[in-house]
């Protein structure tokens, strides 16, 4: 299972805009939102009605700086399902090369258990 997405970078997306006098680049965090966005996409079509993913884990690495207006491919590729943990590969690309690699972990959730467990408290 894996999945692509594209997104053309807006100001909003940089660290320049969250972080006062930081350079107007994609932002790591951004990065891996769509990487985490990405491994979604990948699974949720097969998922049973009533269930969900969260993200658990994240293991990247951010390797280029890009700017606003470039254009960042994302694609999450499933390479373990362990009980309720689904693992992936993730990459980011820009218009010009790999700008972020790493690993990513979803889990398994039943909506229902989750919200009346929140309920509670």
């Amino acid at each position: 299972m894996s999945a692509e997405r594209t997104l053309v970078v807006p100001p909003e997306r940089t660290v320049g805009h969250l972080l006062a006098g930081m350079p107007m680049v994609f932002a790591t965090p951004m990065m891996i939102l769509e990487m985490e966005m990405t491994s979604g996409d990948a699974i949720n079509k097969y998922l049973a009605a009533g269930w969900i993913t969260v993200g658990t884990e994240v293991d990247i690495r951010h390797l280029a700086a890009t700017p606003v207006g470039a254009t960042v491919r994302t694609a999450a590729k499933v390479i373990a399902v362990e009980r309720r943990v689904i693992r992936f590969e993730v990459e980011a690309f820009d218009d010009e090369r790999k700008i972020g690699e790493g690993r990513h972990a979803r889990g398994l959730v039943n909506l229902e258990a989750f919200n009346k467990r929140f309920a509670a408290k």
